[in-house]
């Protein structure tokens, strides 16, 4: 497994930069804008670590968050998805949205913090009991 990013909602894209970028140092490693979604995730690195990024997701609608809804997610790449699913499942984790993508899941830690699992290179291909697991909880 390979630590990813942690991801943080902003509510006003340029003052997180302004923050982020101009007062705290950190560096833009890339930024996707998508039009349909209603959304901008833009990845920033600490210098010193280009590998382990903080994502700033932009909701092009909200403005504001309550609740903690700001913090989203740690994120972990693995080298399959089912297999962390399957055994998670087996310890006695509640798999919050299933992998039916074959790319992306997500579990919360007994402290509600929501973690993500993304498939390292490729989706793989959708299988059962994945394909039609419906969502539990929020994630």
């Amino acid at each position: 497994m390979k630590y990813l990013h942690t991801m943080l909602r902003v509510g006003n894209l340029d003052a997180a930069l302004d923050f982020f970028v101009n007062k705290l140092g950190l560096v833009e490693s890339r930024r996707i804008a998508n039009e349909p979604g209603r959304f901008t995730l833009v990845f920033l690195h600490a210098p010193e670590s280009p590998e382990a990024e903080v994502e700033l997701t932009h909701n092009w609608d909200e403005h504001e968050y309550g609740g903690g809804r700001n913090f989203g997610h740690l994120a972990f790449a693995v080298d399959d998805i089912y297999e962390t699913c399957e055994r998670l499942m087996k310890a006695g984790v509640t798999i919050n949205r299933p992998p039916r993508d074959g790319r992306m899941a997500f579990v919360r830690s007994p402290d509600n913090i929501s973690i993500e699992f993304l498939q390292k290179g490729k989706a793989l291909a959708p299988k059962e009991p994945w394909t039609t697991m419906q969502n539990t909880g929020v994630w």
